[in-house]
């Protein structure tokens, strides 16, 4: 795999605001770009940015990307051959009144609807980092991008080739099947280890196949 300066996503103004406006009402701050290679070989699609992400303004740098950086090393890739990205570039947080009368704000799972209106975000990223495998990190980026009825569960570990949702243009919030397919791994988000340890042999084995998997179509495509 070629190795390149990694860099932060030019977004069109136009496509920031247009996504902005249909966030509006919704409990998001901040904005994480995507951050890597530009193309690259291997995609990887999180959920949405957390408190740390917005401080570091690149994505996975919190407890969860000790963990990525930990799967990657062991099968020897680097985020510096890759592009990664989430469903939604706003950190979702929550307002949790205290007994004492404070606030906090906790980072949360960003709803169906705030995944929808930003869609047009992560369809320009895969429009420009053209990936031959896009490996989708927990629930959220796996049903963005083939629906409601996939679950990591389910499809980890699995090479799935056929077409994704994007959004429909004339109705914002809303999803159409691309024409073409692409090659997409679900895996378990890698925050899922720190919570449930019995998880990390399926982890172990997913990546592993992710990066045969790799290797089998850098020989199909001659890269």
């Amino acid at each position: 795999m070629k190795i390149m300066t990694s860099q932060e996503m030019q977004y069109p103004k136009s496509l920031v605001a247009s996504v902005a406006k249909q966030l509006t009402d919704f409990q998001l701050e901040g904005f994480v770009p995507g951050y890597g290679q530009i193309p690259a070989q291997l995609m990887l699609v999180g959920e949405a940015p957390g408190r740390t992400e917005l401080d570091t303004h690149k994505p996975f740098t919190g407890a969860a990307g000790r963990e990525l950086d930990r799967w990657l090393g062991e099968n020897q890739l680097s985020r510096e051959q890759l592009y990664i990205t989430s469903a939604v570039r706003n950190r979702p947080f929550s307002v949790k009144p205290q007994p004492n009368g404070e606030m906090k704000y906790p980072n949360r799972t960003p709803s169906k609807k705030e995944v929808a209106f930003s869609a047009p975000l992560l369809d320009y990223e895969i429009q420009q980092v053209k990936p031959l495998i896009i490996a989708t990190l927990g629930n959220i980026g796996l049903q963005r991008l083939l629906g409601k009825d996939y679950t990591v569960s389910h499809y980890h570990g699995q090479l799935l080739t056929q077409p994704i949702q994007q959004a429909d243009p004339n109705h914002p919030g809303s999803y159409l099947l691309t024409e073409r397919s692409y090659h997409i791994v679900p895996l378990y988000h890698p925050a899922a280890v720190l919570y449930a340890r019995r998880l990390e042999p399926d982890i172990v084995e997913d990546w592993h196949k992710l990066s045969g998997y790799l290797k089998e179509l850098q020989e199909e495509s001659g890269t």
